[in-house]
């Protein structure tokens, strides 16, 4: 918090380590009978973990298309399709007579696109309106005129890139603005006491016709007409280009999420302004694949080696883990062997009966594959230290259809940096010759044959990144402003978006995690926490069982489509921006650090992780375009209980990902944010998140139980050596790396406060150097010695100096003398 964060500029946090301990004293308050029911459903669920099977996930930039458009709506706005349609149809058939929109030529439905877009430049709002739904209904593909969904979705296509050929984005970026800087409306919800979907009509239809321009042109497909592929490229360079309202429309979007958190716009639909923010920085800076593809290319520019492998498809191909046994589970599946035991009346002493038969060893499907998968269980089995040195028997050999089967040699290929080189031949020279050479790695004089080999190894394995090519340039710049020369500034989209943000950054990293944590399901709700539900609640509160059940679904659905948002968003800048520059990244993560953000992510995360990834909190009947199309059915109570036959709901499980990729990002290489993990208590939370059976979420799992391992302390290594077997496994390994020991030079405590404080030093300095062009050194400014043009430059003199010119022209001029000779030497 000294580094600079101000007081109260984070997100306040409450409650975020809860560990056994919590859980034991509330388990402790409950009354007897409700205390065993507890323990009872624990116990079930503790031994159910494992018998789920691995979720056959497929990780992307995004859902599939129909979900992404459905996600766009709550389904408290359902009526308001057939609005749409009756907008459209009242003013087509004044001029079309009896016609249908999908008989016409190409020539009228332009003609009638024009029409409709000259009707939005009128003063009365109401007129506004109607012209703008018929607007949304062409971009909903004229629905009524289908007859199914690829129908719809073949209409919806034709016309947005009609739309967009006609202008439309264009007008519609200036009624935003107009509704954004609309006080009356602002002032309005301000005062009311509950903000319903009537408040934000106007900036929802606005919101939902740019997303769905936005969505409809990013997807490409390989029937395209090489028009649309030109204007595809087109809107995509602009979108990202400071064209409209001199700034990207994703600032603008930023714009409205601070406005939102502030409390002077309670009104505006977040979860649409947070959609269109994601799918406007997925379409202008590209996907991951896109990433991948920058980052390949950037090597080559820069002269470094090609990547050892890619990472999209190596993750791809990984296979899950069967997930740990947690302590707590181990010492009641030893206490009910135990009561089995004693029931049977088997009277054998205690060293028969534990050499005969491992205690320890339960008879459910999970500890069967924890023995599969690493024949040293036994260490982590063991709930009494006492008993350590026991002779342990063999494990029963089991059938081998049920082993793990991992692939050949490790997933990914070692890495080392120049410093671990750097530190091994210094710890190698002051141990043998008893003096060190700085930074020299090339002479190896004096030390013994092995020494000589692991230096070759580890030159093998040297990995340079892009991020320390960037440094060392900055470095240079810093050092030889004069010298070094002009830097080249490629303004790429992600260029122009971080000049765009950089002056409020901070805020909006704020107001984001604020809306985070406001839609986090462990959050509770608070009195002065910020109101994210105006665009799903509606005018009036559900009267029956039915309503009620139904918008306690949309409401979960929100929120959860809120997190996907705001989760993609954050990982997609920090990807980018690190790919871009590293301290253009680091000045993003600083700022989330700063506001809260690991202990946010451990929060989230410290729930029943099962439960949230298999929540089914959608109704299929009233997806768009499914909706529009066919006839709804009649909703029940018990058809809404049951939700879809889905094995998990894709986008919760793309938002876990997502925060725990953010928060390696965060943690990478910093010692200070690492020890947050362990000050917070993230290891037991993160172990729970490995009983998800998908390969890439437990990767970044183990990646954050990687980095706190040597923190954790001996004991916790020794009873989780299942945990520490899947990261020997499935995480990359740097060599020299001892995350599985203790003895880390570089993990001094007093020095964590100097590297956020050494960090934040840099980052000032090189978005002064870049983007402060009016701080400027003066003395680094250029000289003019023409002696022409200095005299020739109009110079404003203030007045007390012209009344009193004769007095300075004898002081300073005439009273002093000149020696001619030295001044021409």
């Amino acid at each position: 918090r000294e580094c600079g964060a101000g007081a109260g500029s984070g997100v306040k946090m409450e409650g975020v380590g809860l560990c056994a301990n919590n859980k034991q004293k509330q388990n402790q308050m409950l009354p007897n009978k409700m205390r065993g029911e507890f323990t009872r459903n624990q116990r079930k669920d503790s031994e159910g973990f494992s018998e789920f099977p691995d979720l056959e996930f497929e990780y992307s930039d995004a859902d599939k298309w129909t979900v992404e458009l459905s996600e766009l709506y709550s389904y408290t706005e359902g009526p308001e399709f057939l609005l749409n349609r009756k907008c459209f149809e009242e003013d087509f058939h004044t001029h079309m007579l009896d016609q249908k929109w999908t008989e016409l030529d190409s020539v009228q439905h332009r003609a009638h696109a024009m029409r409709l877009l000259d009707g939005l430049d009128v003063i009365g709002r109401e007129r506004r309106l109607k012209v703008a739904r018929a607007i949304l209904y062409m971009a909903q593909g004229t629905f009524s005129e289908c007859s199914s969904e690829m129908e719809v979705q073949h209409w919806m296509r034709y016309n947005v890139f009609l739309l967009l050929d006609v202008g439309a984005f264009t007008a519609l970026v200036e009624l935003l603005n107009m509704e954004i800087d609309n006080s009356a409306a602002c002032s309005s919800a301000v005062r009311k006491p509950a903000i319903s979907l009537a408040d934000s009509t106007d900036l929802r239809v606005l919101l939902n016709i740019m997303y769905l321009m936005v969505e409809a042109i990013q997807r490409e497909e390989p029937t395209d007409s090489p028009e649309w592929r030109t204007i595809r490229e087109t809107f995509k360079s602009e979108l990202g280009s400071p064209l409209y309202n001199h700034e990207p429309v994703s600032v603008m979007l930023f714009g409205m999420v601070t406005k939102f958190c502030s409390g002077h716009a309670p009104h505006f639909p977040m979860k649409k302004v947070l959609l269109l923010l994601w799918k406007t920085i997925l379409f202008t800076l590209g996907g991951f694949e896109q990433l991948q593809c920058s980052k390949v290319s950037k090597r080559v520019a820069l002269g470094l080696p090609p990547l050892p492998e890619d990472s999209i498809r190596v993750v791809r191909s990984m296979r899950a883990a069967s997930p740990p046994a947690s302590a707590s589970d181990l010492i009641e599946q030893q206490q009910r062997r135990a009561r089995r035991e004693h029931k049977a009346l088997i009277k054998q002493d205690n060293l028969d009966a534990f050499n005969e038969k491992d205690p320890y060893k339960a008879d459910d499907a999970r500890e069967d594959e924890e023995e599969n998968d690493d024949n040293d269980n036994s260490l982590e089995a063991e709930p009494f230290p006492l008993e350590r040195d026991e002779v342990m028997p063999p494990p029963i050999p089991h059938p081998p259809s049920e082993r793990v089967c991992f692939p050949k040699g490790l997933p990914w290929a070692p890495k080392v940096r120049e410093k671990d080189i750097e530190n091994f031949l210094e710890s190698s020279r002051s141990k043998f010759i008893g003096y060190t050479l700085g930074n020299d790695t090339n002479t190896v004089v004096g030390l013994p044959r092995p020494i000589h080999e692991s230096i070759k190894t580890l030159k093998q394995h040297k990995y340079v990144s892009i991020a320390e090519v960037q440094i060392t340039k900055e470095e240079e710049y810093l050092k030889t402003p004069l010298s070094g020369g002009e830097e080249e500034l490629e303004l790429c989209a992600t260029e122009l978006l971080y000049q765009g943000i950089l002056p409020n950054l901070p805020q909006y990293m704020i107001a984001l995690l604020k809306i985070l944590l406001a839609a986090a399901p462990t959050s509770k709700a608070k009195t002065d926490s910020i109101n994210i539900l105006a665009d799903v609640l509606p005018e009036e509160m559900p009267t029956t069982v039915l309503q009620s059940m139904k918008l306690g679904v949309d409401v979960n659905r929100h929120k959860e489509i809120i997190v996907k948002a705001i989760s993609a968003i954050l990982l997609l800048l920090l990807k980018h921006f690190k790919l871009n520059h590293i301290y253009q990244f680091e000045y993003m993560a600083q700022h989330l650090v700063f506001a809260n953000c690991i202990p946010l992510i451990l929060k989230f995360f410290n729930q029943n992780i099962m439960s949230y990834i298999t929540a089914k909190n959608s109704i299929s009947a009233l997806d768009f375009p499914h909706c529009v199309v066919h006839e709804l059915p009649e909703l029940t109570a018990e058809s809404l209980e049951a939700g879809d036959n889905n094995q998990f709901c894709w986008r919760n499980l793309f938002s876990c990902i997502n925060l725990l990729r953010i928060l390696n990002k965060l943690t990478k290489w910093k010692h200070s944010r690492t020890m947050m993990l362990v000050v917070f208590k993230s290891a037991p939370i993160l172990k729970r998140a490995l009983k998800v059976k998908q390969a890439m979420m437990q990767l970044y799992v183990l990646k954050l139980l990687k980095v706190q391992t040597k923190y954790l302390g001996r004991q916790w290594r020794k009873s989780n050596m299942k945990s520490m077997s899947a990261i020997y496994q499935k995480v990359r390994h740097r060599l020299n790396d001892d995350w599985a020991y203790g003895n880390d030079l570089d993990a001094r405590p007093w020095d964590f406060q100097a590297e956020e404080c050494a960090l934040r030093a840099n980052i000032e300095r090189f978005n002064s150097r870049r983007y402060d062009k009016n701080q400027s050194n003066p003395e680094f400014l250029p000289v003019d010695n023409c002696l022409q043009s200095v005299l020739g430059q109009r110079i404003d003199l203030p007045e007390d100096f012209q009344m009193n010119y004769d007095l300075w022209l004898e002081r300073e001029v005439f009273s002093k003398p000149i020696s001619w000779e030295e001044l021409l030497q």
